[in-house]
């Protein structure tokens, strides 16, 4: 084969070049996608106390799907998959505690709409039955607690960590010895029970508190728990620059991809 036919039939099969603007048009489209995804589709969200060890630990750095609990549109309706939140989820919202507005919380669901909760001594009863919990911890040693072992049965102290319009309103919603869940709320636990301030200490979750689920750790890093309390700027930048020097040494890189259940 001549030489000029042999180059011919190397440019056939050459692939078209990318131009510049194509290049610049495709890293807009990634770009587009993901901000549409960070925005609209998932969260990151940092677990800021030991409520919920062991599942998720002080420091856990997870993505939060917010569109599966969203509220239902008429045009995304069909496409997506929206749903209620159920007994046994865990989700992230913001907090009913008037002592720390807008700070997102992460607890389990123990109680949906209907159901009727009580605790005997520290033990979890749904609707008369006892709850099989491999998730739930209780770490000693902590002081014996009346209130937080047996709700709703012992009245909440004035010493407590329960807030006053729980402490008015939590009678309107006891029936025969249980909390009864009213609609569009939700009853919250987390899962070490003997640290943890949740719904027996400050009520129902509001259903449009719901931010979502959490889907899976991307980071977790060994913080120390008051580390969320820590707002000034100087605190900020002392501990960013200890996580630059112990990246390495101070993530917990077996917890890195771990769904969340």
């Amino acid at each position: 084969m001549a030489k000029k036919d042999r180059d011919r039939e190397t440019q056939k099969h050459e692939k078209p070049r990318e131009t510049t603007v194509e290049f610049l048009a495709s890293l807009a489209g990634v770009l587009v996608t993901g901000l549409f995804i960070i925005t609209f589709v998932l969260q990151a969200f940092e677990i800021p106390s030991s409520s919920m060890v062991k599942t998720l630990l002080i420091g856990d750095h997870v993505f939060v799907n917010r569109v599966l609990f969203s509220p239902r549109t008429s045009w995304m309706g069909p496409l997506m998959p929206y749903k209620q939140p159920k007994r046994g989820d865990i989700v992230v919202f913001l907090s009913m505690d008037p002592r720390t507005p807008g700070l997102y919380i992460v607890k389990r669901i123990i109680g949906v709409p209907g159901d009727k909760i009580h605790l005997r001594d520290g033990m979890v009863y749904r609707n008369g039955e006892k709850l099989n919990e491999p998730y739930a911890i209780h770490q000693g040693p902590v002081a014996y607690d009346p209130y937080r072992d047996n709700f709703p049965a012992v009245p909440p102290t004035d010493e407590g960590n329960v807030i006053d319009e729980w402490k008015l309103t939590m009678g309107s919603h006891i029936e025969n010895g249980d909390i009864v869940v009213p609609p569009d709320s939700y009853f919250g636990m987390g899962d070490n029970r003997d640290v943890s301030l949740d719904s027996r200490y400050w009520g129902f979750i509001a259903r449009d508190h719901i931010i979502g689920r959490p889907m899976f750790i991307y980071w977790s890093f060994e913080t120390p728990e008051d580390q969320y309390q820590q707002t000034e700027i100087s605190q900020r930048l002392s501990f960013m620059a200890h996580v630059v020097l112990h990246f390495f040494d101070q993530t917990r890189w077996t917890r890195t991809l771990k769904a969340v259940r």
